[in-house]
């Protein structure tokens, strides 16, 4: 894990570089404010650990800028200003703590770890609800959340029924699902045999999505349904 210093004193950086690299990370130090803008904008960090009072740039002003600019790496406020009005003003600008001088480093050192937990399980929730979020057979991707659909990096137009069905086959892919099924489950009726609403649906959403690529999804199966594979079969395709 790399963490970057931005204090301008030369005994306290010293101190918390050689203290962070002992327990185990790397720690980077600079020593004024521009110096550790252009780091944490270019640089891949971790943790931040941020004086106030810094030459050239104060702190307030880098974390508004790395805020500004997307950047969302666990920040803490390291600094000698304990006023109230001061702690309220970095948490608004978007720092994750805030400790005041003198300070222990035992008690720094367990408020960096606690930091970088919370960031590693931030970044695993939004993976898993991202995942969650996105259905994917073959090169053919459907974003719930968007409501886009994509093959091949193509953009492709739907509409909600055609959606719903899409997300019904791929969903359940693999699965030779009858056309009564189809029926109940999307159009929420009764699967009546004198009707081809679902054969005309699954040829527009075919024409939309299967016959302009390779290889083509949707499979009918004679006598029972159809199936959305990775990959062509056998069976024939109408």
């Amino acid at each position: 894990m790399r963490i970057l210093i931005i204090e301008d004193d030369p005994k306290t950086g010293n101190y918390l570089r050689q203290g962070l690299q002992e327990a185990g990370f790397g720690a980077e130090l600079a020593r004024n404010g521009p110096d550790g803008l252009h780091l944490a904008l270019t640089e891949v960090i971790d943790l931040m650990i941020l004086d106030v009072m810094l030459p050239g740039l104060d702190g307030w002003q880098i974390l508004k800028t790395l805020r500004d600019a997307g950047k969302d790496m666990p920040v803490l406020f390291l600094t000698a200003r304990d006023q109230i009005e001061d702690r309220v003003r970095g948490l608004e600008l978007g720092a994750d703590d805030y400790l005041v001088k003198p300070f222990a480093f035992a008690e720094l050192l367990a408020r960096v770890r606690t930091l970088l937990r919370r960031g590693k399980r931030g970044e695993a929730k939004a993976e898993t609800q991202s995942a969650a979020n996105l259905l994917v057979v073959a090169d053919l991707e459907l974003d719930l959340l968007r409501r886009r659909v994509t093959r091949a990096g193509q953009k492709i137009d739907l509409t909600a029924k055609e959606f719903a069905l899409l997300e019904f086959f791929m969903r359940r892919q693999g699965e030779v699902l009858p056309r009564s099924l189809i029926a109940s489950t999307v159009w929420d009726m009764n699967f009546d045999s004198d009707t081809n609403v679902i054969e005309v649906a699954v040829r527009r959403l075919r024409a939309k999505m299967d016959e302009a690529f390779t290889p083509r999804l949707i499979r009918t199966v004679r006598g029972m349904g159809y199936v959305l594979e990775g990959a062509d079969e056998d069976e024939p395709c109408k």
